[in-house]
């Protein structure tokens, strides 16, 4: 089905969607602002400015493409397995993001397919009605695939109302979004209504976009457990982690650290050393999840008092850290080598009320995680990496100061190496055992497409 202009606009709530324009209106020059303030980092921030507009498009792509929408990092990196899968079938693909980070991710994971004309990159524009009619006009797809919590009001709507089938696959919703989704009423309910089916990753997932009232929603699984990890970059952290076994070291890396959490972690792993208690002290490797804070934590290790090296000062990682505390994961796209050198991880977003991230890559590649308390954005992912005892969650308050919970679980770990065996075999099992998203979304979406 193509996309063709309509004159019915019944779909959208009308005074809410009056006023939801009038503020992005409102905050557009603002939508700009920060775009420069960024560039601080990178002069990229300010690349394809006119496509956050929905014009100035480079290339095109043949009509009736599938679009796929994947925000950031983790969703085109998740969205990985079916891209894949539909270009297997011979599909174009026009893939959509929000970020730089995860525009450079697509370009990285697709390039031979950008490089033939397979797979188009572009910004989804901003979420007014001018520039989101201008880009559907432009690209016409077949249908659209939303990754997970995305949710644009003038794009959902309007694809409802011209017709244009948009799903929302992979989706996940916290019981503190679907909180806020009820907090809208009709608006913020009629949103997730005027998408065309929801194939959400689990029943927890399913029960809170029905209690919302939509009707169509499948329980098709999580793309994550699907996205191979570079066997390559795993073995690269193999060698590490065999360099550093040879020394007598163990590593535990700290992943996808977020604002406050470093500090948490590095007080922990102070007490940790203080203590004495192992032959050759254990190696920290923090990675941050936004890079743009790689200074920041950095001058955190240095203020910390310990020693450290990081990894965009290091030719290979099999370097000598003799005396080295901490190693700062200052480096794109190499997760899975920091994964395979690791012999336990610290999962990131779930030390404070940000979360949790994605523990599911960690699991693949055969490391045991310790997590906080706060995993609500991968809520039935955790319950059951614990039930299956590939994870374990941190018992105790994780407040600044009072961090004497995670050091003594990371002790409780690291001194009983048949402990973090166990739950290495069993991180392995857990990945593989929930494997098969990919195949349960296309045949939903082939029969609900075609069907």
């Amino acid at each position: 089905m193509s996309v063709s202009p309509s004159s019915g606009y019944g779909a959208r709530p009308r005074f809410w969607f009056a006023a939801y324009q009038l503020l992005w209106h409102l905050l557009l020059p603002l939508a700009f602002v920060r775009l420069a303030w960024r560039a601080r980092h990178s002069f990229a921030y300010l690349h394809h400015i006119p496509e956050r507009l929905g014009f100035g498009y480079e290339q095109p792509i043949s009509k009736d493409c599938i679009w796929i929408h994947a925000v950031s990092v983790g969703e085109t990196r998740a969205a990985q397995p079916l891209i894949e899968a539909y270009l297997a079938r011979g599909k174009s693909i026009l893939l959509t993001h929000m970020t730089l980070n995860g525009r450079r991710t697509g370009k990285q994971l697709f390039a031979n397919a950008i490089a033939t004309g397979k797979v188009r990159q572009v910004y989804l524009p901003y979420d007014l009605c001018w520039s989101v009619e201008y880009f559907l006009k432009t690209f016409k797809p077949s249908f659209g695939l939303f990754m997970e919590t995305e949710a644009w009001p003038t794009v959902v709507f309007r694809c409802k109302e011209i017709g244009l089938p948009l799903f929302l696959i992979n989706a996940r919703l916290s019981e503190r979004s679907a909180r806020r989704v009820n907090r809208f009423g009709n608006a913020g309910r009629a949103l997730f209504q005027a998408f065309a089916g929801i194939l959400a990753q689990t029943e927890f997932d399913a029960q809170r976009y029905r209690s919302l009232g939509v009707k169509n929603v499948l329980i098709a699984g999580n793309l994550k457990f699907d996205v191979p990890l570079d066997s390559k970059l795993v073995a690269q952290g193999k060698q590490w982690q065999q360099d550093l076994h040879a020394d007598g070291r163990f590593m535990v890396c700290a992943a996808s650290t977020r604002d406050g959490e470093e500090e948490i972690i590095l007080k922990a792993w102070k007490d940790l050393l203080q203590d004495c208690i192992f032959q050759k002290p254990p190696l920290l490797c923090i990675v941050p999840r936004h890079p743009e804070r790689f200074t920041e934590v950095t001058n955190q290790i240095r203020n910390a008092g310990l020693r450290f090296q990081a990894r965009s000062e290091l030719t290979e990682v099999s370097s000598d850290f003799a005396g080295v505390e901490v190693v700062l994961g200052d480096s794109m796209g190499e997760m899975p080598m920091y994964y395979g050198a690791s012999d336990l991880v610290v999962m990131g977003g779930s030390l404070l009320p940000f979360g949790g991230q994605n523990l599911i890559e960690a699991c693949a590649a055969g490391c045991p995680v310790l997590l906080g308390e706060h995993t609500y954005n991968f809520q039935q992912a955790a319950l059951d990496a614990i039930a299956i005892g590939a994870a374990k969650r941190i018992s105790g308050e994780l407040l600044l100061g009072q961090t004497v919970a995670l050091s003594e679980s990371l002790k409780e770990l690291l001194l009983h190496s048949a402990e973090l065996a166990k739950m290495a075999a069993a991180a392995k099992a857990y990945a593989v055992e929930h494997q098969g998203a990919t195949k349960n979304i296309l045949a939903a979406l082939d029969q609900q497409i075609t069907g």
